[in-house]
């Protein structure tokens, strides 16, 4: 099955770099991916050690327009471009990412009979979810897709509860993956009972909530100390959280930080906190925490408790008590602890990019032998 050359289209419409989990995803993705030559379409600034992943990478020259009155003509002049990219490449699949967003659009408007698979990544599914336009979108590129792939069996459901089951049979579920063999378990042992060096990194945004975290610093009975690396919209309000928490001394802000300095910096805390309230399509920097040897305390959502089960610890979405608790317990019991690190290291080898990637690449044989048979 893994004899044929495959070459795929794919494309993420914003700036070609590792900005996001999603980005940082696709580009480990395709990297790993053997007998494949992928055209990744992105828009300006173009990291160039990013892009040495892809075999191309195009530029995209529409517009970027937010919805509104002139979203119908972006998508039209976007499907345009694709269109005549299509016909340059010739592709024997599309990769659209991201449910319903206006690349996905463009490309399920204009593959002819090349075939779509189309990928979830979490917040295609949350708009959707808020907005019926958003949801009309969904809808348009998950029937045109000849198969759709989800992270978990959560997100899934879902999708298929998004567009009335209609598209059950479409749906596979390919778990996303890290980069393994890039991963250094720390070597100190786990300290004795006290207070831990926690640390949170992602989107510091309401969906993510890492006010939770702050908050919960200042419920606990022992004086840990929380790291929060990432930027976003309540940065500030976080500072400000803090302080009026009395909590500001043990609560240090750091700027986001690209994946390699991150992972360099995992194994310096002892435990990593989730704290996201609303949808969670995988939580890849959950498995990265496990991977370095971190005990996870994560918000007890579907998706989240799928990928950790017991070998992390739940808590309630958004109740910073709970987390206290949690925190609290994992302070005080040095064995649950070691255990807890085991079980992680275990459950992180699971999810390694080169099974995600020689799953989608397996995936997309089937697809495109099917269409050319049909």
């Amino acid at each position: 099955m893994t004899s044929k050359f495959l070459k795929i289209l794919t494309g993420i419409n914003r700036p070609s770099a590792p900005s996001s989990g999603s980005m940082i995803l696709v580009n480990d993705l395709y990297s790993v991916m053997p007998g494949t030559h992928t055209t990744f379409l992105g828009r300006e600034p173009v990291d160039a050690t990013w892009a040495a992943a892809f075999g191309e990478l195009a530029v995209l020259s529409t517009v970027k327009r937010p919805h509104g009155p002139d979203f119908e003509s972006y998508v039209d002049e976007l499907t345009t471009e694709v269109g005549e990219l299509i016909e340059k490449v010739r592709p024997h699949a599309l990769h659209a990412q991201y449910l319903g967003f206006a690349l996905s659009q463009a490309f399920i408007r204009t593959a002819g009979d090349i075939p779509v698979i189309s990928i979830a990544h979490g917040p295609d599914v949350m708009v959707a979810e808020r907005s019926e336009w958003e949801r009309e979108g969904l809808h348009e590129v998950a029937a045109a897709s000849a198969a759709i792939v989800a992270p978990t069996s959560a997100l899934a459901d879902r999708i298929d509860r998004l567009t009335g089951r209609r598209f059950t049979d479409r749906l596979t579920v390919i778990p996303w993956g890290i980069r393994l063999a890039d991963a250094h378990v720390r070597d100190r042992q786990t300290s004795g009972p006290g207070p831990l060096a926690l640390v949170h990194a992602g989107r510091l945004d309401a969906n993510k909530s890492p006010t939770t975290a702050v908050e919960a610093l200042a419920l606990t009975e022992q004086p840990h100390h929380l790291t929060v690396i990432g930027q976003g919209v309540l940065r500030e309000h976080l500072e400000q959280r803090a302080l009026e928490l009395g909590v500001r001394d043990r609560v240090q802000f750091e700027r986001f930080l690209p994946r390699a300095k991150l992972w360099r910096r995992l194994p310096q805390f002892d435990a990593f906190v989730g704290t996201t309230t609303g949808l969670e399509a995988f939580g890849l920097v959950l498995i990265e925490a496990q991977a370095h040897g971190l005990q996870v305390a994560y918000s007890d959502l579907p998706e989240a408790r799928e990928i950790l089960g017991d070998t992390g610890v739940p808590y309630t979405p958004g109740d910073p008590q709970s987390l206290a608790a949690a925190l609290d317990d994992l302070g005080r019991d040095v064995d649950r602890r070691e255990a807890l690190t085991c079980a992680a290291l275990n459950n992180a080898r699971r999810y390694d990019i080169n099974t995600t990637s020689r799953r989608l690449r397996e995936l997309t044989l089937r697809v495109s032998r099917s269409g050319a048979t049909s």
